[in-house]
């Protein structure tokens, strides 16, 4: 049986448009476009130009600093567009899908036959490898550091996400090949919920033998691969470890292996207070979202489209695409054009709070649908504990934004950054009683340190 790891801190938030076990049959208009910014970490090059004709697992681009991984086009299809913002970022790259799709072919083969140096080049090749993750710096891995271990959570647990259990049905084997192609490169790590029919489906195809299960058993962020990866393995300074916080991810390995092509198709939860039929919907990564939104929401008031969920997910628009690693597009209101007489003095039935300020904590599991104003502004940081009560992790956070922020690098080494990314500090954003952006915040110190340490 897996391990059950109990974690005590954290915090739910019961939000109204979970999406409802079923699929909508969605008629793309074959617009899509890959955003380097999904992959963080990674300086593009675009090595295709406007006109020109690709397949599904063609690259569009490569990392600049290691072109050796390169990021494939999720179909066939003309270049449209180069799209590029300030000083020739590249912003996205838009292609325009065939009628009929065409696939590079990369070739079956059994994981299980290869080396970890030949899983590394299949899914460089193949233009994949990119959407694995690192810890330290979370950031786009690359070949050059060998892991000390591979995490990878197939837990989703924050507002409204997406079910993993309900994704993957039908293709428990594509996670397993998936897992046993990361087995073959460092000893794996699958954090789990608790969900017995998904750990029985995946143990009956062998993924407890290429592959360490544990459950986590714990309110958000349980879910978190850092969470897990601090429980399991904390990393020191020198240390690297891969991570897949999207599962998603293993899906896409699988399918490589199994298929022999690139399959970027993804189940995607649309859900949101605003959405008015919450459901799931099969979608690759790049498609635009025009056609996912229209009528999907009442546009008569203002709303906040987020790609990703609310915690950690960014704004987009109608025109926007999928992200790279999003399973949730979340409608939720703005806020711009709420009226509330007399503000903050009433007992606010229908609105949350973690300190019990609103009576709404007498009506127990309450679902609220809450909307995306800051609802205070940023002040002084008081070291009141609060962060603690929602991080499950052995670091001091609310020391170690300090540290950040004093730009203290020796301190913030000494209190466990190496060991964070920012998604780590979304529920503590969200609590914080000085509204400080603490993922912003996060993330640019990472940046700095690996600056500084490269």
């Amino acid at each position: 049986m897996p391990n059950v790891i109990k974690l005590r801190k954290g915090l739910d938030i019961n939000l109204q448009g979970r999406a409802e076990e079923t699929k909508i049959q969605l008629k793309s208009n074959g617009k899509f476009a890959l955003v380097p910014d999904d992959f963080e970490g990674v300086t593009p090059k675009v090595v295709v130009h406007e006109g020109d004709k690709v397949k599904a697992g063609d690259a569009l681009f490569v990392n600049k600093q290691y072109p050796e991984i390169k990021f494939a086009s999720p179909v066939s299809g003309i270049v449209r567009e180069v799209v590029r913002g300030e000083r020739r970022k590249v912003l996205c790259i838009r292609v325009d899908a065939d009628a009929q799709q065409e696939f590079v072919d990369f070739g079956k083969r059994d994981p299980g036959t290869l080396t970890g140096e030949q899983v590394i080049n299949a899914l460089l090749e193949a233009g994949i490898f990119g959407y694995i993750n690192q810890l330290p710096y979370a950031v786009s891995t690359n070949p050059s550091v060998m892991p000390k271990a591979i995490f990878v959570s197939a837990l989703r647990d924050k507002p409204l996400a997406a079910d993993f259990q309900f994704e993957v049905k039908g293709q428990e084997e594509d996670f397993v090949t998936g897992l046993k192609a990361l087995s073959k490169i460092a000893k794996t790590h699958v954090g789990l919920g608790i969900q017995p029919d998904f750990q029985t489906a995946i143990r009956q195809l062998g993924a407890d033998n290429v592959a360490e299960l544990t459950i986590f058993d714990g309110k958000c962020p349980a879910g978190n691969v850092g969470v897990q990866v601090n429980h399991l393995d904390p990393v020191n300074k020198g240390e690297v470890v891969w991570t897949i916080g999207d599962p998603t991810v293993v899906l896409f390995i699988g399918r490589l292996f199994n298929k022999g092509r690139v399959d970027l198709r993804r189940t995607v939860a649309l859900c949101g207070s605003e959405v008015k039929s919450p459901a799931y919907v099969d979608m690759l990564v790049g498609e635009e979202l025009s056609t996912l939104l229209s009528n999907s929401y009442d546009a008569s008031h203002a709303v906040r489209i987020i790609n990703g969920n609310v915690l950690t997910g960014k704004p987009t628009t109608k025109d926007g695409f999928l992200g790279a690693h999003t399973s949730e597009i979340t409608v939720i209101p703005e806020g711009s054009d709420a009226d509330e007489m007399l503000g903050w003095i009433l007992p606010r039935f229908s609105q949350f709070s973690v300190s019990r300020s609103y009576f709404s904590w007498l009506l127990g599991k309450k679902q609220y649908a809450l909307d995306a104003r800051i609802k205070g502004g940023e002040r002084h940081m008081i070291m009141s504990g609060e962060y603690d009560k929602v991080l499950p992790m052995d670091i001091y956070g609310e020391y170690l934004i300090k540290a950040i922020i004093a730009g203290d690098i020796d301190r913030q080494e000494a209190l466990g950054i190496y060991e964070v990314s920012p998604e780590d500090f979304a529920l503590a954003e969200f609590v914080d009683s000085s509204k400080l952006e603490l993922q912003r915040i996060v993330r640019e110190g990472l940046n700095i340190l690996r600056k500084e340490n490269s």
